[in-house]
């Protein structure tokens, strides 16, 4: 393997030449944004199996001929994890590589874990105990140490053979197919949009609040988000969560209720109280059908769905054992009532979570379907047509 950090014009130019006919492209970023509000990418490293790099953004001006490259369709992008590496490649550049595999989504599918962490996977297939000592490296700060380099390129160099490793028990298993429909949304630029009237949805708490309190929230999460976009800075810096909640449950109609609030200081009041102030005045204001809800409250069910649900959830065992995978991976209980009481709108009824287990549960359903006792073992067998 040659190894290289590439932080001058003429050697990121040798390193395109090195990789430009790939069959795949093994791709990680370092960034911060502990600061910012927008990832500041740091390191970018890629590997094909034969040349591995370090680039340095911070050092060169233009990323353009390694860019043009990452994203040829013909090259198969890999990533672990690459929600985080997508966000800021949509960000830096506009466009996004395809076509893509992710690692952790292939290893989940294959029963090997649960969002299994890079280094876990590396130990289980390989066998390999990876450095973890530099996860919280300032990776700003130059120069590199040697130590933070191995450590940056570890995460490219064995993410080739894992894709190998993968790709090729997905074909054996005839499931090569089945992630495409997640790769597809991971590569999709709409996935990254940035949405502040819905920023509200994400905040720990919401569940306290009910009625106008969540239009307050909403109100006020939309104007955080577009402060912190405006500025470039971290949503936790113009207001923290917790106190979005407060404001929105004790709805504050004057500065000195305003400061009385856990966690605002004077400075805040300064800055942003007549924003805040006028931001709740205006959501009390809202007609009751304007009001967000926070999701659909989830229908009782009758003893019978109950019992129903009791039978999808053997089957769904059955299914996961079958396909040596995590229930939970498939679906919860929660999924499960709603499936019962008619909702068709589910994480469960797409991708390969409806092929894998999805599509035999609707069957049991339709009573097509039903687990029975066969020589002392559960099995999910068919239902002859008479006793349907």
């Amino acid at each position: 393997m040659q190894e290289s950090y590439i932080d001058k014009p003429e050697q990121l130019e040798q390193l395109c030449e090195a990789i430009r006919q790939s069959e795949w492209l093994a791709l990680d970023t370092e960034f911060m944004r502990e600061k910012t509000y927008y990832p500041k990418l740091c390191l970018l490293q890629v590997c094909n199996g034969k040349t591995a790099a370090c680039v340095d953004p911070l050092s060169l001006n233009r990323l353009d001929p390694l860019i043009e490259i990452i994203m040829d369709p013909s090259i198969v992008k890999v990533f672990h994890a690459g929600r985080q590496d997508l966000e800021i490649f949509n960000f830096l550049w506009q466009k996004l590589p395809a076509p893509l595999f992710d690692t952790q989504l292939a290893a989940t599918l294959l029963g090997l874990g649960e969002q299994l962490g890079y280094a876990s996977l590396v130990q289980k297939l390989l066998g390999i105990e990876l450095d973890k000592g530099h996860t919280r490296t300032d990776w700003s700060r130059r120069p590199l140490q040697p130590g933070q380099l191995r450590y940056a390129l570890d995460d490219v160099i064995y993410l080739g053979e894992i894709y190998n490793d993968l790709d090729n028990r997905l074909r054996k298993l005839g499931r090569e197919n089945w992630l495409q429909e997640e790769f597809t949304l991971l590569a999709d630029p709409d996935t990254y949009r940035i949405d502040p009237d819905s920023a509200w949805q994400k905040i720990k708490g919401r569940q306290r609040l009910k009625g106008v309190q969540l239009a307050v929230l909403q109100r006020l999460t939309a104007w955080r988000e577009n402060q912190a976009i405006e500025s470039d800075r971290p949503r936790r810096w113009i207001v923290k969560d917790e106190i979005l909640v407060d404001l929105a449950r004790r709805l504050p109609k004057n500065l000195d209720d305003l400061a009385r609030i856990r966690g605002v200081d004077q400075s805040s009041v300064q800055r942003h109280g007549g924003q805040l102030l006028a931001l709740i005045e205006e959501s009390c204001a809202l007609p009751r059908s304007s009001w967000p809800r926070d999701g659909q409250p989830p229908a009782r069910l009758n003893p019978n769905q109950e019992a129903v649900t009791d039978l999808l959830m053997c089957s769904l065992r059955l299914l996961a054992d079958q396909n040596q995978v995590s229930p939970a991976v498939l679906a919860s209980r929660s999924t499960l009532e709603q499936l019962v009481a008619g909702e068709r709108e589910l994480e469960l009824l797409h991708g390969w979570r409806r092929m894998l287990a999805g599509e035999s549960l609707l069957e049991v359903l339709a009573g097509r379907l039903m687990p029975r006792l066969l020589q002392g073992r559960l099995v999910l067998s068919d239902v002859p047509v008479r006793n349907r």
